[in-house]
């Protein structure tokens, strides 16, 4: 029985490719000469492989969140709140503002801002994956409240959407050239506003 002939490329390895082309270049600025040229392949191979351009966005968003931005997963199995918040912060400095990574900024911020109506898909696809970040760090505030680590009236949708905020801005501010000790300074001045009866 005849068998169709290997594929002769590592799927992952090439995956790493076209998120680095994404993250330099946003969804729409990524073209699909871009794509197949960094990635090594022929377009019916990246169809084959990976399906349309679409995606493929989504799935160097995969790779992006399990690799250069794990911190956010990471972040949440810290032992306190505040350790969730400070890892969160201090790995979105660093992986915005690393030499080796193709762009200043972040993937799940920026790759997707502004979009054309062909776009719109990945534009909310990435809004959508913000959003999630953000819920589950709230689930991580609210059991740090029944716990008894953040006082009783902590708001802790609002303490969430504030940490994600200025992860996000953290991202902005490196993509306008902030450097690395600037930003941490940043993160510095936004611990100082844990809420103050908190535990540590």
């Amino acid at each position: 029985m005849a068998t169709g002939r290997p594929r002769e490329f590592d799927l992952d390895e090439r995956l790493d490719r076209a998120m680095r082309v994404f993250w330099q270049h946003g969804y729409e600025g990524a073209g699909l000469a871009d794509l197949t040229a960094a990635m090594g392949i022929s377009r019916p191979s990246l169809y084959a492989a990976y399906g349309n351009k679409e995606a493929l966005f989504r799935k160097a968003v995969d790779r992006y969140a399990d690799g250069p931005a794990r911190h956010l997963a990471e972040a949440l199995l810290e032992p306190t709140a505040r350790a969730a918040a400070e890892h969160l912060l201090r790995g979105a400095v660093d992986v915005t503002t690393a030499p080796e990574n193709p762009s200043a900024g972040c993937l799940v911020v920026q790759g997707a801002l502004a979009t054309g109506e062909q776009s719109e898909p990945p534009r909310r696809e990435l809004a959508a994956r913000r959003l999630a970040g953000e819920l589950r760090l709230r689930e991580r505030f609210d059991r740090a409240r029944a716990e008894g680590e953040l006082p009783p009236g902590t708001d802790t949708a609002d303490l969430a959407r504030y940490i994600t905020t200025v992860s996000y801005g953290i991202s902005v501010q490196a993509a306008s050239g902030a450097t690395r000790a600037e930003l941490h300074r940043t993160v510095d001045l936004t611990l100082r506003s844990w809420p103050a009866d908190a535990k540590a």
